[in-house]
């Protein structure tokens, strides 16, 4: 099985031309919810889902925005039955659409999961890919309102539990020089004089590609599962041959090459001349990476004059843009109305804040906040800081950078659901997650067993603070730049910042001309040190969404405690460690609009 061939919408050229596929639905504020995975990992059952559902109203979370109650991995037989899903009957003995009924008779919304590959990541057989247009309809008659759907098992790239050498698939072989018509140009040559074609020069775009000797590697797109990588910036690359040509012309194009199957070295070649495709495939496997040879002549097409022959492989996030899209276009086929709110689980694996708007509502940005899920109600283990993803700051130091790629008319980055009141995590540090998650316009989907929550105790003080609730939630849905990083260096909006010691000062326009200003200490330990940001720098960093004015009425969101303000200074004298103090700020008189 080999990848389908992309339409032009798909590709990597339309990523940043604002466009929707298959009428995905805009203008969604965050989901607000709780997901099974944390508290109960495969061990979920329909009871224990009940439960929660009850536990829902017990505590009037909807009355306060939370709806969602999502089903994760775990639920399903292990393999499909006559082509179709159906429930594990041991732990979900009524089936989904009884379940989803229960659920939808107390005013909550039902949600559900599924992978874009061929099994679930727990190993069940079931995964989506080839069966979309199934699924959507037993989705549809299930009443499912969220559709979690997770990236394991993909049959073009090396996801997790895959296979390694399938990164074929995902990078362009090494590259030693092209011919075009009968003229070899190699890539150690600068400028080059041919009959009809002169090579005027060489672009290598993308930080990870990279010259060796006499050659080019690491032309694709590297994972971004991992922590490691900044997700701001050209995350993939290319090597692009400047030729130009004497007049119009139809000619032959070779490229000397050799394959490989590992990340960083692939098999599979993209040609474009500009933007025009003429070549997306595998190219004949070669003895070794260092075993050059040259590929059969392919057809392009130059113009008089400069062209830019392109010789890249996008495969990584074209495949699982065209993965996802499927199953949005089968359920807007048999349903154009439903209101399915459709999360991406791709862990950033392919820098989907590139391309996930076009398709879903959210997009995850890195792999799970945390690997110690629970089972029989045990809630597992949370933890503010840690060497891989599996962590509050890990997860908080990606997402807090990525305000460009989020809003109402594209989605949400998703850092994963909230630890909040698992073990592992202080109550300190709960409320700033809690502050964090909801600043950064963050899906807020609740993780713990809420049995071990009662009205008014901290975690529900947490979890029901309106104030903050309303951050996430406010109309013009706008993620919270980062103003300020006591680490930066030059511009702390866009540089990746993982020590944790340090002071973030986060800015979130707000409905009403007002705004949101949120001091958060990462570090574990104390500081007494100030920190203040003036009107004119957030003026500087968000423009005309923070209106300027001679006095504002300040509201700390955590204390309830409220104060006038004439400096236009906002100023925090000292931070305990893993604590914020969260501030809306609004005009003390009416705004007259002119």
């Amino acid at each position: 099985m080999t990848p389908d061939r992309l339409e032009q919408n798909g590709r990597y050229d339309s990523f940043d031309d604002g466009q929707i596929l298959f009428n995905k639905k805009k203008n969604r504020l965050p989901a607000m919810g709780w997901n099974s995975w944390n508290a109960f990992g495969s061990g979920n059952t329909e009871a224990l889902t009940k439960t929660m559902a009850d536990k829902f109203i017990e505590l009037g979370l909807d009355r306060l925005g939370y709806k969602y109650i999502v089903l994760d991995d775990g639920c399903y037989k292990d393999h499909r039955v006559e082509g179709r899903l159906s429930n594990e009957e041991v732990k979900f003995p009524n089936g989904f659409k009884a379940l989803s009924d229960y659920i939808h008779a107390k005013g909550l919304k039902f949600g559900m999961y599924n992978d874009i590959g061929t099994n679930l990541c727990a190993g069940a057989e079931v995964g989506t890919c080839g069966h979309e247009a199934e699924d959507a309809e037993n989705y549809l008659e299930w009443g499912v309102d969220f559709l979690k759907v997770d990236n394991c098992y993909y049959l073009w790239d090396n996801a997790t539990f895959s296979n390694a050498e399938n990164a074929r698939y995902t990078f362009a072989p090494n590259i030693r020089g092209i011919r075009i018509g009968a003229e070899e140009y190699p890539v150690i040559y600068g400028v080059h004089e041919g009959a009809d074609t002169k090579l005027i020069g060489m672009e290598l775009t993308g930080e990870r590609a990279s010259r060796e000797e006499d050659y080019i590697t690491g032309i694709g797109t590297f994972d971004g599962t991992g922590p490691e990588a900044s997700p701001v910036g050209l995350r993939s690359s290319e090597l692009v041959f400047i030729i130009e040509a004497d007049k119009d012309m139809e000619t032959s194009l070779g490229v000397e090459y050799a394959t490989g199957k590992r990340e960083g070295v692939g098999q599979w070649l993209e040609v474009a001349v500009d933007g025009d495709i003429f070549y997306d495939d595998f190219l004949d496997e070669t003895e070794s990476e260092g075993d050059f040879g040259w590929s059969k002549d392919m057809s392009i097409r130059l113009h008089k004059g400069t062209n830019r022959v392109r010789l890249m492989n996008h495969r990584r996030q074209e495949n699982t843009l065209n993965s996802y899209a499927r199953l949005l276009k089968e359920l807007n086929r048999i349903a154009p109305d439903n209101d399915i709110v459709y999360s991406a689980c791709e862990w950033g694996k392919t820098q989907p804040q590139n391309w996930a708007y076009k398709v879903c509502d959210s997009w995850r940005i890195l792999n799970d906040i945390t690997f110690r899920v629970g089972s029989d109600g045990d809630p597992g283990v949370g933890t503010w800081t840690g060497d891989y993803t599996t962590s509050v700051v890990t997860q908080y130091s990606k997402a807090v950078i990525m305000d460009e790629f989020a809003g109402l008319e594209k989605g949400w980055n998703d850092p994963d659901m909230m630890m909040i009141g698992m073990n592992g995590l202080n109550m300190v540090q709960n409320k700033t997650h809690m502050t964090m998650w909801s600043m950064m316009n963050s899906p807020l989907m609740l993780g713990l067993d809420l049995r071990r929550v009662e009205k008014g105790d901290e975690i529900y003080n947490i979890i029901a603070n309106k104030d903050i609730i309303a951050l996430n939630q406010d109309a013009l849905g706008i993620q919270a730049k980062r103003v300020y990083c006591s680490l930066a260096q030059n511009d702390p909006s866009k540089e990746y910042i993982r020590d944790i010691d340090r002071v973030d000062i986060l800015c979130k326009p707000l409905s009403g001309n007002r705004f949101a200003l949120s001091f958060i200490n990462l570090s574990e330990n104390d500081t007494e040190e100030s920190f203040a940001i003036k009107m004119c720098d957030l003026k500087k960093a968000l423009g005309d969404w923070i209106y300027k004015c001679d006095k504002y009425i300040v509201k700390n969101l955590w204390t309830g405690e409220t104060y006038e303000n004439e400096t236009g200074i906002f100023e925090v004298k000292g931070l305990k460690a893993c604590d914020n103090v969260t501030l809306e700020i609004s005009p003390a008189q009416p705004v007259v609009m002119k």
